[in-house]
């Protein structure tokens, strides 16, 4: 539905994840797939917004791995949600870092 809808990109270390996460027989298709998104990369000001997270973050008790803040950061400046399984996007929405994407019936 999302992908329908257009409502799809992705974070570049997602991206690179991805592409690590699969075959050598995979990753062309893989290629082709991840072209058809928009891919966020990070510029100066994500590197600001991720300062200001940790020290958010820290003065909240909670700490956050590079990937998650790096990941989170590009979509809050899309203004967009992540979905993931990975439980630090949910603490970093309850911290107020991030919104968080629940799938309709999850």
């Amino acid at each position: 539905m999302l992908l329908d809808a257009d409502e799809v990109a992705l974070a570049a270390p997602v991206r690179v994840e991805i592409l690590v996460g699969s075959s050598i027989q995979e990753r062309p298709r893989l290629h082709r797939l991840l072209a058809a998104l928009p891919i966020f990369y990070p510029v100066g000001s994500t590197w600001d917004l991720i300062d200001s997270w940790i020290d958010a973050a820290s003065a909240a008790g909670e700490s956050f791995g590079f990937a998650a803040l790096l990941i989170g950061a590009l979509a809050a400046q899309q203004e967009g949600a992540v979905w993931s399984l990975d439980s630090d996007f949910k603490r970093m929405a309850h911290v107020g870092l991030v919104k968080y994407y629940l799938p309709t019936g999850v």
